[in-house]
């Protein structure tokens, strides 16, 4: 449901589109809808949104914001992470609440997983 002054939508850069695509299905289960060959959109991941074709990625070291996911077995997680193709570049660390780790996907865009 879309609610006034609320958070709905996010793009992201992507510079290999097949392999980010290939990436998350495996990893996380999602699916993508194509709107030609330099966009394609995610849904129904928490938070909608897509990928748009670029020679650049979203990284924290660049200035980004982070994008993290919730797991309930963080180390599995990981595991399915790097099974699909991901690059953990902080291992899991422990902070205030909780434990998390920070990956790449294939077009090098950062996100992190965290878990109480």
């Amino acid at each position: 449901m879309n609610e006034h002054g609320k958070l709905n939508y996010v793009e992201l850069p992507c510079t290999d589109i097949t392999r980010t695509k290939a990436f998350f299905e495996r990893a996380f289960g999602w699916w993508f809808i194509d709107y030609g060959p330099e966009y394609t959109s995610f849904s129904n991941q928490g938070l909608d949104g897509g990928f748009f074709k670029s020679e650049q990625c979203a990284t924290t070291a660049a200035g980004s914001a982070l994008l993290v996911f919730y797991s309930a077995r963080l180390e599995e997680t990981l595991a399915e992470v790097e099974s699909a193709g991901g690059v953990v570049i902080q291992p899991i660390f422990s902070f205030p609440g909780g434990r998390r780790f920070h990956f790449t996907e294939p077009s090098g865009n950062e996100f992190a997983v965290w878990s109480e």
